[in-house]
């Protein structure tokens, strides 16, 4: 049996791979097939600025609508900011300047997308600054209070507005940033992005953390969250992959290496010899800010590394090793070894994810200011 994978920048590249055909019980060669045979079927919408769509987009935009949550669109902007693909290069140069000279950002501004999106789907909410009326948004929340990458979505939406007003929404900004921060290392789009989302109006910390998925959320409790969004479990092993890239702190794997079970154990299933290592870098009493790499010695750089650590039981986190608790979870974990399957899994998975419970049309608002709802 062979497959191909769809690359990015408009083409279609015919990478072949080889996969037998599966037999009776050999789940492992079952599900590589399917991810394989799966594969991004959208990978080809974004690279080179052509769209491969059918419909045409709703109102004066050229844009071609793919049947994304919300009618989300290809080159949304073209006729409404600039020429064709004007808006996505203005956020590129500016996210790529700015990952150039501080590569940590990329993680920052993934991260922040996600966080985004997991709360009233991906409208910007996390955005919004606390006001007197409103003293706990999204951002005020335990989860997100290490949450950073604000200023760069400020410098893009400024330049985008003197252009053009009232056009650009945060919401887009966000999920064309976060693209283009892991994209830097290899300058070409990881995957495509639709736009024609509008910004959210409320923005509610009480909001958080029933929805936002936990460093120490077990597996069902992942696939539920995930779920809730319309997300499967291919998505939820896929996106956990995010975590090859950025630090986490000392605070939220300390009751892991110390207190697992209120006995003063560590968590079973963490690898001794990385259990020690972190013990060194969080000894007790733990600093909470001391921060620690998700992906030893590669978390500046986007590649497959988390699952081969994943796989020898060097997650980080509880909901890390979570994915390993599940048959089918493990085994998509194990296949995502492979940096093509990766790859593509996670183009797939993050348009998914990018078109999650959307603002569009007449919904919403384009905000003058990410920060501050309009008319406040």
């Amino acid at each position: 049996m062979y497959a191909y994978i769809r690359c990015w920048n408009g083409r279609f590249k015919h990478t072949k791979h080889q996969v037998k055909e599966p037999t009776k019980g050999n789940m492992m060669k079952t599900i590589l097939v399917f991810l394989v045979a799966s594969i991004l079927v959208v990978g080809c919408l974004g690279g080179n600025g052509k769209g491969h769509g059918h419909g045409q987009g709703r109102g004066h935009g050229g844009g071609h609508d793919h049947g994304l949550g919300g009618g989300l669109q290809v080159h949304y902007y073209q006729n409404r900011c600039g020429s064709m693909g004007w808006v996505e290069k203005t956020v590129k140069d500016i996210v790529w300047r700015k990952v150039a000279a501080d590569p940590t950002l990329a993680a920052k501004l993934l991260r922040l997308h996600y966080h985004d999106c997991f709360v009233r789907g991906c409208d910007a909410s996390i955005l919004l600054d606390p006001t007197q009326n409103n003293t706990a948004t999204e951002k005020t929340a335990g989860p997100n209070r290490s949450i950073s990458g604000y200023e760069v979505i400020d410098e893009i939406k400024t330049k985008l507005e003197a252009a053009c007003p009232k056009t650009v929404s945060c919401a887009d900004i966000l999920a064309l940033a976060a693209r283009d921060a892991v994209s830097f290392q290899v300058k070409r789009e990881m995957w495509p992005v639709f736009t024609g989302r509008k910004d959210g109006r409320d923005s509610l910390a009480s909001e958080v953390s029933g929805n936002l998925p936990s460093a120490n959320a077990n597996f069902t409790t992942l696939l539920t969250q995930f779920g809730n969004k319309k997300l499967n479990l291919n998505d939820l092993v896929t996106l956990s992959g995010a975590h090859t890239i950025g630090v986490s702190r000392c605070a939220l794997v300390s009751r892991r290496l110390y207190n697992f079970t209120g006995k003063g154990d560590a968590d079973p299933s963490l690898d001794p010899a990385y259990a020690q290592t972190l013990r060194k870098l969080c000894p007790t009493p733990v600093n909470p800010s001391t921060s620690l790499e998700m992906d030893p010695k590669s978390s500046l750089t986007f590649d497959s590394d988390y699952y081969r650590a994943l796989n020898k039981h060097k997650g980080l986190f509880v909901s890390d090793a979570a994915l390993l608790t599940n048959r089918r979870s493990a085994l998509v974990a194990q296949v995502l070894e492979n940096p093509a399957i990766f790859f593509a899994q996670f183009a797939k998975s993050m348009v998914k994810m990018g078109a999650v419970e959307v603002l569009t049309g007449g919904q919403g608002e384009i905000r003058k200011n990410c920060r501050v709802v309009n008319g406040k």
